[in-house]
């Protein structure tokens, strides 16, 4: 176990160091872990550890683009308790996945672009201090993997997947994930890149698709959107419906499909 030390502006630095026991979820499960402390030169009073979900997410400004984290979720796992002169201390927590957390593994891997993390605070003699940045791994949940399934079934490459900053219409998240695609298979005729990004709640999920679609010869590229619902309890043949209906929509254009 690696203890990290906090120096903030009491001085003497205390150690902490946060084990997850599920590094591994999924939206809605809960995150269970240990905050280990360890005290400094002298007895501490504690104000409160709080664990913190955080997010790099990236922001266009005028022309620019830079990153920034954000926190998705701020949760207090300790109370007030009393640290004594180099005595240890363990707290075990078990805080819940938001339902829209973002997608950062599949299928065991990180998620090229995506960066999510577990940060923990501690409240010591009025001033807060944070320790480094724990990755988190979010897995699809079942229907998001379908989904990404199909896609790939379709002949569609992934490409990359970032946090764009915006609140899109029935999320209540600062930013929004993008999943972005080659366009394959037959697809490639109507398509250059598709982008999907998920709102899932706890019975069903919303899939948004943008595509950039082809210009001809009378029509000049433009992005071209679709959005439907998919339930946790319909069949997989159903989800994969309407994946095909929303490709078909956004394909028809002057006749096209």
């Amino acid at each position: 176990m690696v203890f990290r030390k906090l120096m903030a502006a009491f001085g003497a630095g205390v150690e902490v160091d946060t084990v997850l026991t599920n590094t591994g979820v999924r939206p809605g499960e809960p995150l269970r872990g240990v905050v280990h402390f360890r005290g400094g030169n002298s007895d501490y009073k504690v104000e409160g550890i709080y664990i913190d979900l955080t997010a790099v997410v990236e922001v266009e400004s005028g022309d620019n683009e830079y990153k920034t984290s954000y926190s998705f979720l701020r949760q207090q796992v300790a109370g007030t308790f009393q640290l004594a002169k180099g005595a240890q201390h363990q707290q075990q927590f078990e805080i819940p996945i938001p339902w829209e957390t973002p997608i950062s593994a599949i299928a065991g891997h990180p998620l090229h672009g995506m960066k999510l993390g577990v940060q923990t605070e501690l409240a010591l003699a009025g001033a807060l201090d944070k320790g480094d940045l724990d990755p988190l791994f979010v897995s699809p949940l079942p229907a998001q993997e379908h989904v990404i399934g199909a896609l790939d079934r379709l002949g569609f490459q992934f490409k990359k997947a970032d946090l764009e900053r915006g609140t899109l219409y029935g999320s209540t998240m600062p930013f929004f994930q993008e999943i972005e695609y080659y366009a394959g298979g037959q697809w490639r005729r109507y398509f250059n890149e598709l982008e999907l990004t998920f709102i899932a709640g706890p019975r069903q999920m919303d899939v948004i698709l943008e595509a950039d679609k082809r210009g001809g010869f009378l029509s000049s590229s433009h992005d071209a959107y679709n959005r439907f619902t998919v339930r946790y309890d319909q069949s997989p043949h159903e989800a994969d419906a309407a994946l095909q209906r929303g490709l078909e929509q956004m394909a028809r254009h002057r006749g096209w499909f």
